[in-house]
């Protein structure tokens, strides 16, 4: 069962009535819950410190080191939940993908995936590939008590995108040749992602993942009618896969404005939204029956107190007529953003929605 399921006989769990799951379910909510993407690490000292010296890739299989970082936005923000501290990579390197995360660049894989004979380099995930997995999530769920912890997986795009570019790309020129020229090989790759992702997803939920979000991160680069036919049905695979164990299921992408419809339309709950659609607009182009999450500019938090709730005084004023509302940043925390703007923004979003 799932760390938040409430089923007809037994008892809630800890995190059942939790603001933030309550909002993802579309309840009514005693404070709009706030979370951070990206705030396990980057822009805390206490982050750096435990990291020092150990590379990206090896700091995401340390247990204890995992249940630290995610750990410490909660003391020190605040926030109504955490996130686990991992990369969108890790499960492509539990199943042998020969990659790194280069700092300053980020993920490059050795020898990118571009032909039919590649896809057999990408094998199945089992839960012995990420026991230290479990074993975190063991160790959060315990120490976190009533706050929600959140596991997440990158999509399947976006993960084809750093398996065939060879790394981060700004065109994704390879991607879009192969989804475009060998339409049968792109969804066979693609297909083959949905599965080690819903596998990533599922050993998360079982350890006590109280909801999942699905980053696809790239994904915006692509026009509406591309992503229905050579996106939507990996992505909603995903989404099936994990959707019997009752934990809400966020999708998030970048520039995704003409894509918000069909982020939902793949089986989210919750659509993420960045700072380029006001929310009161991205909920007409979800439709009804889902959370919104989002969507203050990460930028904004270096301009000050003032301009910051204001920013957000904006944001909330245009979620107040919302099914369900998660604040949250249209992107990543900055690696330079002053923590206190955080902690200060969790409080004054708590403040001024308290019911």
């Amino acid at each position: 069962m799932s760390a938040n399921q409430s089923p007809a006989g037994q008892q809630p769990t800890a995190t059942y009535d939790s603001a933030f799951l309550k909002a993802c379910r579309r309840e009514p909510v005693p404070h709009t819950p706030v979370w951070f993407m990206r705030q396990a690490g980057r822009s805390l000292p206490e982050y750096l410190k435990v990291r020092e010296g150990i590379p990206m890739l090896e700091s995401c299989t340390r247990p204890e080191l995992v249940a630290e970082i995610t750990l410490q936005p909660v003391r020190r923000h605040g926030v109504d939940a955490a996130i686990y501290f991992s990369d969108i990579v890790v499960p492509l390197k539990a199943i042998g993908i020969d990659l790194d995360i280069k700092p300053g660049v980020g993920p490059v894989i050795a020898n990118p995936i571009r032909s039919r004979a590649d896809l057999a380099r990408l094998r199945d995930l089992t839960p012995e590939d990420v026991t230290y997995v479990t074993e975190a999530f063991g160790l959060l769920t315990r120490e976190l008590g009533a706050t929600p912890l959140i596991g997440f997986a990158g999509a399947p795009f976006t993960l084809a995108s750093y398996l065939v570019e060879g790394g981060p790309s700004r065109n994704h020129e390879h991607t879009k040749a192969l989804m475009y020229g060998d339409p049968q090989l792109w969804a066979d790759l693609l297909d083959r992602l949905a599965d080690i992702t819903a596998a990533f997803l599922r050993v998360q939920i079982e350890a006590g993942a109280s909801a999942v979000q699905l980053f696809d991160s790239w994904v915006g680069a692509l026009a509406p009618a591309d992503y229905r036919r050579s996106v939507l049905p990996a992505s909603r695979k995903v989404f099936e896969a994990v959707s019997g164990y009752g934990v809400p299921r966020i999708h998030f992408g970048v520039g995704t404005g003409e894509l918000l419809g069909l982020l939902g339309e793949a089986g989210a709950d919750v659509v993420g939204v960045d700072w380029r659609v006001p929310l009161d607009e991205a909920a007409r182009r979800v439709g009804p029956g889902k959370a919104l999450q989002g969507n203050l500019d990460p930028a904004v938090l270096f301009a000050g107190r003032e301009a910051v709730e204001s920013k957000a005084r904006e944001i909330l004023d245009t979620a107040a007529g919302l099914e369900g509302h998660v604040f949250n940043l249209g992107h990543g925390v900055l690696p330079t953003t002053d923590p206190d703007a955080l902690t200060r923004l969790v409080e004054y979003v708590h403040t001024q929605t308290a019911r």
